[in-house]
């Protein structure tokens, strides 16, 4: 694991080693951040007494006592013994020799310092080499959560518009291409149909003729259940010849309500019945086959384990989806929206 400096951007990434230009930029953002604070927050610099080597100086309230002196000096002997180097100024805590511990036993601690120094934390013991892993680990899932959390509220976010491109910039590009064509001629926009062709001009007559399908209530209404009979009689083929001769051997071929054969069923050839039931079975694979066109949405999330199972789902969700929906997504996501 490399060496990385707290302040840094980076330092979350266990594999990060900082650089002179990641000690280049600290320096720089915290000298924008001193340009930038009020002048009633800054402190004049002949009022303080730092010492360029306190591990505290770039903290502009800093203001070194004894306690940092004589820490820096030290580790300045230390330095100059070749012993490790200790932060100046730091917790003032100073390497006490196994033969001064009073019979107590250092050498795991002296193993833990020399694995810590192995892996990249000289100054850190075994303990609070797992404690700034932890915190590194801490500080990923933090950002991974709020990357998430981001991306979940743009997903939740109105959809703009997918179908290509909008009326209004339509109409803006027609008007560049056939611009100079209207000008050459002497017509404006509204007389543009002029300029279109036999073949653009009978399908935009063909698509006009054309009857929209009913919608809603108009579904049931009697003029729609007509067309559907008529398209459904439409291929039946009528034998004049057996219906005349039938007309003719049954006087009461059409019947009242006051008949007295009202309700009995008349003899109907085989090869009629035969068609009839066709009719039925392909009408069946018709409605069975047919399916309305659905738009699918690529971004949503998947919550079903087959076609049945996500039909049922969006049924629930139609009927109870407005009630939990900020429950399902905090159950998700693992903690709420900011607000």
């Amino acid at each position: 694991m490399g060496r990385s400096d707290p302040e840094c951007i980076n330092s979350s990434n266990p594999y990060h080693d900082c650089s002179d230009y990641c000690h280049h930029q600290i320096a720089e953002a915290k000298r924008r951040l001193l340009e930038e604070q009020p002048e009633s927050w800054k402190k004049p610099d002949e009022e303080r007494t730092v010492h360029p080597d306190c591990m505290n100086a770039s903290n502009p309230y800093h203001d070194c006592s004894e306690y940092c002196f004589k820490n820096i000096a030290d580790a300045k002997a230390a330095l100059e013994r070749g012993e490790p180097e200790q932060a100046a100024g730091g917790s003032g805590k100073s390497d006490v020799a196994p033969e001064q511990a009073d019979g107590v036993d250092d050498g795991s601690e002296q193993q833990e310092d020399a694995g810590a120094a192995n892996d990249g934390y000289p100054q850190m013991t075994e303990k609070q080499k797992k404690l700034f892993d932890l915190q590194l680990k801490m500080n990923e899932a933090r950002k991974a959560n709020q990357q998430a959390m981001v991306a979940e509220k743009k997903r939740m976010e109105p959809r703009g518009e997918s179908k290509g491109v909008s009326k209004e910039k339509w109409l803006e590009d027609r008007k560049k291409k056939i611009g100079k064509l209207l000008d050459s001629n002497g017509l404006d926009m509204s007389k543009s149909y002029m300029l279109d062709t036999q073949d653009m001009a009978e399908a935009k007559y063909k698509k006009w003729e054309k009857e929209p399908a009913p919608h809603g209530w108009d579904v049931f209404n009697q003029k729609t259940l007509y067309d559907a009979y008529k398209k459904r009689t439409k291929n039946i083929q009528v034998d004049m010849d057996a219906y005349n001769k039938s007309k003719d051997s049954d006087p009461e071929f059409y019947r009242e309500a006051s008949s007295l054969q009202y309700g009995k069923v008349s003899k109907v050839a085989e090869p009629n019945i035969d068609r009839m039931v066709n009719e039925l079975k392909e009408r069946d694979e018709k409605r069975k086959s047919f399916s309305r066109r659905r738009k699918f949405n690529e971004d949503k999330d998947i919550d079903s384990i087959n076609d049945r199972n996500e039909h049922f789902n969006k049924k629930i969700e139609r009927a109870f989806g407005k009630y939990t929906l900020e429950i399902k997504n905090n159950l998700e996501r693992g903690t709420a929206l900011p607000d």
